[in-house]
């Protein structure tokens, strides 16, 4: 066996063997909720293993004839998943144990999802796109069901496999038009096909890079692709809420940047207009949608579309700067909704968990150091000075400025001051409202990650945090390679 070509998917093989070794583990234990704490604790192990496999590797180009792709960019974004699924399942166990639902299927089907999302990041081809995508998906639609007791739970579920599914058929469809245009399903064979005179108007392609686009803009929730974020967000367990806010997204962006900087280099005018528009559509129905919402699930789903919509200015910019940005969005994005969603799941009063934004009144009072933590968060979730959200909206913003792509760059400034009221909203129901009943004490786990988030947020200023940051994602940036196959 050629140990070249295993070399650059180690962490990918690490996260296949260890849910397989999980699945029989949980096979051949009687007692599934032991199995499944135990399954968890040893996810969080294949996880950490993965990410050291991953640090360790020296990013070498192709290989797989040219499939699979390892370079700075598929580094620095499949850290960024690692991270945010281990952190994930760390939030998980408390909530489902409470609920007797952490059965061994969920850190199984949890790494098999973060197996789909390293190989969407690593692909560099077409065919592997989708299989990462649908390997992804497919786990995904079953733990948004988890609780299946739970209405609301099944409900979600279902909404998210109809649409994920109609997103996929999009996206095949697409993806048949490129090839059946370029000959290639290769992204440096697509590149190349691209450079033929005429190419970059034919209306096959330029429909078939619509198709792949729309596939993609559902997978990370642009408008107007959106329409399953809120529900799914609201019904879905809270845990599994906060691995959809995080890691897919950051796969499905990974996609968008490989796809349209990779394969289609040539044709920055054609796609450029597309994703300027979800861009800007994401932005201003992210900060008005929100305003209205009075459950914080729901509003952080229309936070997260707006998010994705600052995101997307960034790689609108169609340079090495704005992708850097992209990449330094995502990042910190992670880090603020792994910390707002750990203060979620610890609204608890008894063994409820409430959602109700008005339940949040005048927490200062009763759990300071809560209410603390949650107003570092929606302060960086609106781009306050000087927390590490405020950064990440510099950094996709003043590339978009330099190519001259100034109303978008105008738009989001304003989006941003718009969803600032329902962040600010929130902090002052904490502070100045009058108290209502306390909620339990927060528990270690989410206290961890909650204070890990906070911390990252205040100290990226120091340049050993941010700047170190922003030289990772630059290098990682300038180090997109595509190889023609």
């Amino acid at each position: 066996m050629d140990f070249s070509l295993i070399a650059p998917v180690l962490p990918e093989v690490i996260l296949a063997v260890g849910a397989m070794a999980l699945l029989m583990i949980g096979a051949f234990t009687s007692n599934t909720v032991t199995a499944g704490r135990q399954g968890g604790w040893l996810a969080i192990g294949v996880l950490i293993a993965s990410a050291v496999a991953l640090l360790m590797a020296t990013p070498m180009g192709t290989t797989f004839e040219g499939v699979f792709i390892s370079d700075g960019l598929t580094t620095f974004l499949k850290m960024i998943v690692l991270v945010a699924a281990a952190l994930t399942l760390l939030l998980t166990f408390d909530d489902f144990g409470r609920a007797k639902v952490m059965l061994f299927e969920y850190p199984v089907l949890l790494l098999l999802a973060t197996l789909g999302m390293l190989v969407m990041i690593s692909a560099n081809d077409l065919i592997a796109l989708y299989l990462g995508l649908e390997l992804q998906s497919l786990a995904l639609y079953v733990i948004a069901a988890f609780k299946r007791d739970d209405v609301k739970s099944s409900e979600a579920g279902l909404k998210y496999f109809v649409l994920g599914a109609m997103s996929s058929g999009m996206l095949l469809y697409g993806a048949s038009m490129v090839y059946g245009v370029t000959g290639s399903t290769g992204y440096g064979g697509i590149a190349a096909a691209m450079k033929a005179e005429g190419m970059t108007a034919n209306i096959g392609l330029i429909v078939g890079l619509v198709f792949v686009i729309v596939g993609l803009a559902f997978k990370i929730s642009a408008v107007p692709f959106h329409m399953w974020t809120p529900d799914v967000y609201e019904g879905s367990p809270t845990p599994v809420t906060t691995f959809f806010a995080g890691a897919p997204k950051v796969a499905a962006m990974a996609l968008l940047i490989r796809f349209t900087q990779g394969a289609l280099p040539d044709a920055g005018t054609q796609w450029q207009q597309i994703i300027i528009f979800l861009s800007i559509a994401s932005m201003v129905l992210g900060a008005f949608g929100a305003i209205g919402q009075n459950n914080i699930k729901r509003l952080m789903a229309y936070s997260a579309i707006g998010h994705v919509g600052f995101a997307l200015v960034g790689l609108s910019s169609n340079n090495v700067e704005g992708t850097a940005g992209v990449l330094m969005y995502l990042a910190i994005y992670v880090a603020m909704t792994l910390g707002t969603f750990a203060g979620i799941l610890s609204m608890r009063r008894g063994d409820k968990t409430v959602e109700d934004i008005s339940d949040l009144a005048g927490l200062a009072k009763t759990d300071l150091r809560f209410a603390s933590i949650l107003a570092v968060m929606m302060f960086s979730l609106a781009g306050i000075p000087p927390l590490a959200g405020f950064w990440s909206k510099w950094y996709v913003f003043l590339p978009a400025i330099k190519a001259g792509l100034y109303p978008l760059a105008v738009i989001g400034v304003v989006a941003s001051v718009i969803g600032s009221f329902y962040y600010l909203r929130i902090v002052k129901i904490m502070f100045f409202d009058e108290p209502v009943t306390a909620f339990e004490p927060v528990e270690g786990k989410a206290m961890f990650v909650m204070a890990l988030s906070a911390v990252f947020l205040i100290a990226f200023v120091l340049p050993f945090i941010g700047g170190s940051l922003v030289d990772a994602a630059t290098a990682a940036a300038a180090s997109v390679t595509f190889v023609s196959r």
